[in-house]
């Protein structure tokens, strides 16, 4: 499962890999703000505190979906 966390005014921080090294990546509205190699660099960014990590939940077949209506 992929992490990711979003804030305030379109901001989202992703991992990701550059040059063989995690960073984690941090956008604004998708563009690419900083690639940071520590959580003390993205607090440059943001508060740390406004952050809330997207948890994905796992779908529902087609046959539990039919099942409810």
């Amino acid at each position: 499962m992929d992490r990711r966390w979003v804030g305030p005014d379109g901001l989202e921080i992703v991992p990701a890999t550059l040059g063989g090294r995690q960073v984690l990546r941090v956008r604004r509205h998708g563009r690419l703000i900083a690639d940071c190699f520590s959580v003390e660099a993205v607090a440059r960014h943001v508060d740390l505190a406004d952050l809330c990590e997207v948890i994905a939940l796992p779908r529902r077949a087609a046959s539990q979906v039919a099942a409810f209506s």
